[in-house]
């Protein structure tokens, strides 16, 4: 496909798979490619670092940053995720430095040790997602103590598998971190708009409206 033709081509993710909703958020230009520089470009995404000091007071938040993630959090979000998704999404095709992550292939990174909440194919299970709550939410029927969050992380963790347990207590760590009430508590409705990726965007828009009353 021609170049000026690929700039009018635009990403749509497939409407009932939530695991490429999730992800298309860190799409800042809708190509269906995540990389570094749009994840981290001054921003917080789930993959950028290089851009972190390229703009001033006024810069443009996108990716982890424009969810409220500080400088230090982005940044490793960046790396940790585009590093170790990034070939995972590309079957069939060289490394690259750029570390991008198509989006249509997250699926294929799925990592063990997780929930189950997003089958094998990316869709969500309506189910498993209950499970979460029903198995581990014994103070509040729909919220999870920090306790109880890896009590969850302990029960999903899977023998030999290091790598899958690393990530999902990042991710649920990160979750936590940012979307706690003060109580301490994550809420079920919260839990629910990460796997769909409809969280991002209201943390962005609360981000903005912070920044500009």
């Amino acid at each position: 496909m021609a170049s000026s033709e690929s700039t009018e081509v635009k990403f749509v993710p497939e409407e009932d798979n939530f695991l490429q909703r999730h992800v298309a958020f860190f799409d800042r230009n809708k190509d269906g490619i995540v990389y570094p520089s749009e994840t981290y470009q001054v921003r917080f995404s789930i993959f950028s670092i290089l851009t972190l000091l390229s703009s001033g007071h006024d810069e443009t938040r996108t990716g982890f940053r424009a969810i409220g993630c500080g400088y230090l959090l982005s940044a490793f979000a960046s790396l940790f995720i585009n590093m170790g998704l990034s070939s995972k999404t590309r079957p069939g095709k060289g490394f690259s430095l750029s570390f991008p992550i198509e989006v249509k292939n997250i699926h294929l990174a799925k990592h063990g040790s997780d929930s189950g909440v997003y089958d094998k194919d990316g869709r969500f299970v309506e189910s498993k997602f209950e499970e979460i709550f029903a198995k581990h939410s014994h103070t509040h029927p729909n919220a999870l103590t920090g306790k109880e969050l890896q009590e969850l992380l302990d029960s999903n963790k899977e023998a030999n598998d290091r790598k899958g347990a690393i990530a999902a207590y990042t991710e649920w760590k990160i979750l936590h971190y940012l979307c706690k009430d003060k109580n301490g508590l994550l809420h079920k409705d919260t839990v629910r708009a990460v796997y769909d990726g409809s969280l991002f965007e209201k943390l962005e828009k609360q981000t903005a409206s912070k920044k500009h009353p």
